[in-house]
């Protein structure tokens, strides 16, 4: 893929990343980098102060350096931010890290050598892969010490991963048959300043929820007709009244994925008015995360393409800003935490319900001889505990800023946490949504000799065929169950969508 700074999509990070795909540099960003580049170096030659240039850093801005330490000021630079803790950052976060950072330096606006941009490219290209502890970044300057870990692999110090092997530094470089590259004026800011790490995370967040909120209604599908719901509250007019695209896109995949169903058909006429909140207010639920998605999809989108460095070069001069901050990346990914959380929220409720043979008119916990059986019980437990666990994990990062830099740096938007902890989110629902999954296809066998409706009956025969999910006769462990579900959650969006178009 040609990149040149402005054409990545979230879709791009991730099929790139994950399926190991060549990038190159589009030519015609060059004219625009050498014309950037020409000017930092006529004014880290001149007397004008200039920050990162012939500067300190933070509160060392108003410290002037002497011209014959302007290179060793970039490597000092990433040798004291590279104090990171914690676990690594995993291998697709680094790898679309460095991605987004190829893209930003060649929007030309940061005053760094082609070389730079190459080398970092062929970095990626070769699957050289920086360790990066996980922990440290405030979100502004951006992700100051993660960056710091992943640009010393350029000049061959810290560590890094080489076909799976961790190593030192210049072991990679050497193994990957890669010349280590000596900085000059500012480009060890321009490596360090913004918000590739934190956007790079969210990424996978965005691509993945997308799948998974598909997942979801097909599996609240499911349990609507296999807990005896109507199909009445998912009426056009009920939800074109409100007037919310999202409510009303999730509203008519359900209708999709119900279509035909002789199990809804079979009680039409029963004495039940309304069904619980749990399937009534489903399209009302899972629609606001339709909308959230979309919201936070364009943030990111915009942000992967963005200058996010500081200072910039425009117009034969250099400009001090803002852009670093993360708090568009934080912002939207509490929000998308929130809004993902309430998926998995409500997934549990009608978990629940298939526990409780009152509420769902089938065997309690979903298993014939119960007693000596336990069923499905301790299923929902597991359930709880990941919605138990969500909430503590949607706690808005955001709303946090300690000040840094003796007050230079005075808020600060801790986006990364806000990436990091969505992420955990997305996969705990994933999880619940499994385990809904393993419930739901366990109650359509006591509804036979009835049908599902189209797209139910599709994700149903993927389970007991595809997934090899049994019926359960008596007791078992269901971890590996849950397990192979919760991975196959994209094959089986996949395998209903063959049949049923579903719209996000």
């Amino acid at each position: 893929m040609k990149i040149n700074g402005n054409n990545l999509t979230i879709e791009d990070v991730v099929k790139v990343v994950r399926e190991n795909r060549i990038v190159s540099m589009d030519r015609e960003c060059y004219p625009q980098l050498g014309k950037s580049r020409k000017t930092v170096e006529k004014m880290s030659k001149g007397e004008k102060s200039v920050y990162g240039i012939n500067t300190g850093f933070g509160e060392f801005a108003n410290i002037k350096i002497k011209e014959k330490d302007l290179i060793q000021l970039q490597v000092n630079l990433l040798r004291s931010h590279a104090c990171g803790v914690g676990n690594p950052l995993d291998d697709e976060a680094v790898k679309a890290a460095m991605l987004l950072r190829v893209n930003t330096l060649l929007k030309g606006y940061s005053g760094v050598r082609v070389e730079l941009i190459q080398k970092l490219t062929e970095l990626f290209n070769k699957n050289v892969i920086p360790y990066i502890p996980e922990k440290g970044s405030l979100g502004a300057s951006g992700d100051l010490v993660p960056l710091a870990h992943l640009s010393l692999m350029l000049i061959g110090e810290g560590k890094g991963y080489f076909n799976g092997e961790l190593m030192e530094a210049k072991q990679c470089l050497k193994s990957a048959k890669i010349e280590p590259l000596e900085l000059i004026e500012k480009e060890g800011l321009a490596l360090i300043n913004g918000t590739p790490i934190m956007a790079a995370i969210s990424c996978f967040a965005c691509y993945d929820a997308e799948i998974l909120l598909k997942a979801a209604e097909i599996a609240c599908a499911m349990s609507i007709e296999a807990l005896l719901g109507t199909d009445t509250f998912l009426y056009e007019k009920i939800h074109a009244v409100r007037n919310i695209a999202g409510q009303i896109n999730s509203a008519k995949n359900l209708r999709s994925l119900m279509k035909n169903s002789q199990i809804v058909e079979s009680h039409k006429d029963c004495s039940n008015v309304q069904d619980s909140y749990s399937l009534r207010c489903s399209p009302q639920v899972m629609g606001m995360f339709h909308e959230t998605l979309g919201f936070t999809k364009n943030i990111v989108n915009s942000e992967i393409n963005s200058s996010c460095d500081n200072p910039l070069v425009f117009d034969d001069n250099i400009y001090s800003g803002g852009n670093f901050h993360g708090e568009p990346i934080a912002q939207a990914m509490d929000f998308f935490a929130i809004s993902l959380s309430e998926i998995g929220n409500i997934s549990e409720r009608r978990i629940f319900r298939y526990q409780d043979g009152n509420l769902s008119g089938l065997p309690s916990c979903l298993i014939k001889d119960n007693g000596l059986n336990n069923g499905f019980m301790i299923t929902q437990y597991v359930a709880a505990s990941l919605v138990s666990e969500n909430k503590i994990l949607c706690h808005p990062a955001s709303v946090d800023s300690i000040p840094s830099a003796a007050n230079q740096e005075d808020h600060v938007s801790m986006g990364t946490i806000s990436a990091r902890k969505s992420v955990k989110v997305v996969e705990n629902v994933r999880d619940i949504i499994a385990i809904e999954l393993l419930n739901a296809s366990q109650a359509l066998d006591f509804r036979k000799p009835l049908k599902p409706g189209v797209g139910s009956k599709r994700a149903y025969k993927f389970l007991r065929e595809n997934l090899e999910i049994p019926f359960i006769e008596k007791d078992l462990a269901f971890a590996d169950y849950i397990k192979t579900i919760s991975s196959n959650i994209e094959n089986l969006v996949d395998y209903v969508e063959e049949a049923e178009k579903l719209t996000v």
